[in-house]
């Protein structure tokens, strides 16, 4: 199965614009696409995107979905572990990093300050 991204050298980032709310999270939530596309539906693909939470923002249940995830927490700081209104939890700083296979739950997560994460996303070969 061949990887679905293109040949991309060193290019400036733009923090500005190009985000968008992903399906299903709330709108404090926002991803950009930095590589690739994932096919949740034929379980294909790969994808590189950056996860921006707002200050205050949160998740309220956990995820699990059918594919790998890599995630680095680049700036600010995620808790996970927290309840349906926000609460509790364990926090994390910058640096640290997460992988996941499939099938794994994870969550809840949110960010008291704000943060960016790095996430990869990738089905095993068939």
């Amino acid at each position: 199965m061949a990887i679905n991204k293109i040949h991309d050298e060193f290019r400036t980032v733009d923090l500005a614009t190009g985000w968008e709310v992903p399906p299903g999270y709330p709108k404090g939530i926002q991803q950009k696409i930095l590589s690739g596309a994932l096919d949740e539906a034929n379980k294909s693909g790969s994808r590189s995107r950056l996860l921006r939470f707002d200050a205050g923002e949160f998740t309220t249940a956990p995820f699990v979905h059918d594919y790998w995830e890599e995630v680095f927490l680049v700036s600010g700081d995620l808790t996970v572990g927290n309840d349906a209104e926000g609460k509790g939890g364990e926090s994390f700083a910058p640096f640290t990093y997460a992988v996941r296979p499939p099938g794994a739950f994870h969550g809840p997560f949110k960010s008291e300050g704000g943060c960016i994460l790095f996430e990869i996303h990738y089905f095993d070969p068939v």
